[in-house]
Parts: structure tokens; C-alpha cells; sequence
């Protein structure tokens, strides 16, 4: 664990899609196809998709989106990517870029975001260190095995991480 860095947030727009998509490939084993940033760009919420700066550079980001919960008219907050370069890992910036997405829940939640009553992610199965930074950080809580959730990683499982909001 290094120093803890105090990061500084940025919008992701159509002239900056270009850096989401070399941090994603440096932090992820996948690709995300083109629709995946369209979307983030279309979605223009900085408080739901935004980089992390440290120094004037970025060193990671979070894409995030408000989604219905099948079978319900509930929503949740469905984190789409979390990531935060090699180097800088273990230095609180990943933590700052999840609680800024929970902080626009609160400020948001009677408001735009009112039916909105939980946060939600997938996790691949091996991934021990997310699984931990999101349960013991914020208290998620590990829900069902999704098989077969990736396509081109091994292995292809994964968990649904979850924490209620209300």
C-alpha cells in the first residue's frame, strides 16, 4: 500500500473516449466493443462515468449507469467498469471513484434517482481483490453465480455483487 492520493474527477466526452478505452485496455482482460463507449459518451453524467486525475493524468475511471431491475419498476446503480492503473493501485483511488458514484446516489436519491435502491456489479469468479475491495470497503454483499457471463476469459463465471441502498 503507497501513499493514499487525492484524485480529481473528469468528465468523459467524445474528445477524451479515446483515453477510457487505453486505461480499459490496460486495466481489463476483455475488450469492450464500440457500443459499450458510444454509450458512455451518449450518457453525458459525469457523476456516473468519469476519469480519475492525479497530477493532470489520468490514472483510472469508473463507468456506472442507472438500470431496471427485471420483473420490478426498481432501478439500480450498475457499475459498469472500474479501473485504476497498475501503478497507482492500493492508493485509495478506486475507493474515491466509488464513493463519488455513491455520493451522487445520496444527493440524487429522493430526486432523479428515487427509484433506484441498490448497487450492483459482476465480478469474475477469480477475482479475489475485487471481490474484497467491494465487500469490505462498502459493503457488498456476493449474490448469485452467473455461468458463462464472459465470453472470451477464463474463467468465463462470475458473482453479482450487490449492496442495498434503502
Amino acid at each position: 500500500m503507497g501513499k493514499q492520493l487525492e484524485v480529481e474527477f473528469g468528465q468523459i466526452t467524445d474528445d477524451n473516449i479515446e483515453q477510457l478505452r487505453q486505461v480499459n485496455l490496460a486495466c481489463f482482460p476483455v475488450q469492450y466493443q464500440e457500443t459499450y463507449y458510444k454509450n458512455v459518451v451518449k450518457g453525458k453524467n459525469e457523476d456516473l462515468c468519469k476519469f480519475a486525475y492525479w497530477n493532470g493524468y489520468i490514472v483510472g475511471a469508473a463507468c456506472s449507469r442507472v438500470e431496471n431491475v427485471e420483473g420490478s419498476d426498481r432501478k439500480r446503480l450498475y457499475i459498469m467498469t472500474l479501473c485504476v492503473l497498475a501503478a497507482y493501485r492500493g492508493r485509495g483511488i478506486g475507493t474515491q471513484l466509488i464513493q463519488s458514484i455513491l455520493d451522487h446516489y445520496e444527493a440524487e436519491k429522493d430526486a432523479a434517482l428515487s427509484k433506484v435502491d441498490e448497487i450492483a456489479l459482476h465480478v469474475q469468479i477469480s477475482n479475489e481483490d475485487a471481490m474484497n475491495f467491494y465487500k469490505t470497503k462498502f459493503g457488498f454483499e456476493k449474490g448469485e453465480l452467473v455461468e458463462n457471463y464472459y465470453r472470451r476469459i477464463d474463467p468465463p463465471h462470475c458473482y453479482l455483487l450487490y449492496k442495498k441502498l434503502r
